[in-house]
């Protein structure tokens, strides 16, 4: 299983992803809790690898997950532009707009709530699309 990690300062989003490229869990959760949400979720999920987005704060979140994660999981560094942006299309995906919300375009709306556990789903997808 891989499992995406979207880092911040304020806020990371967390995705899994299975072996038949099942999206198994995905939560945004802030920073100060981010690093136990991953080892939880590897001591649950039988993770191999974490794909980690390569701009915001990564170098030193890669450097903290390596000294806190079994040495068993591997850790790959993916490009993250524009990341969020096509992450708040994806949301529309997911999450068809309701009433309304229909009729304003896509390109105008905003999601109603923090899209990095998207972002995290789509450092997945690009992983796999390059291995």
């Amino acid at each position: 299983m891989i499992l995406g990690f979207d880092p911040g300062r304020d806020k990371c989003g967390v995705a899994i992803v299975g072996l038949d490229r099942q999206l198994l869990y995905h939560q945004v959760v802030s920073a100060a809790v981010a690093l136990d949400t991953i080892k939880s979720l590897c001591q649950q999920f039988a993770i191999e690898r974490l794909v980690i987005g390569n701009q915001t704060t990564a170098k030193q979140w890669r450097q903290q997950l390596k000294e806190h994660l079994p040495p068993s999981v591997s850790i790959k560094m993916v490009d993250e532009r524009n990341s969020s942006l096509e992450a708040r299309d994806r949301y529309w995906q997911m999450y068809p707009p309701q009433g309304l919300q229909r009729l304003i375009p896509q390109g105008m709306r905003v999601p109603p709530r923090p899209v990095d556990d998207i972002v995290a789903i789509l450092l997945i997808e690009r992983y796999l699309q390059n291995v």
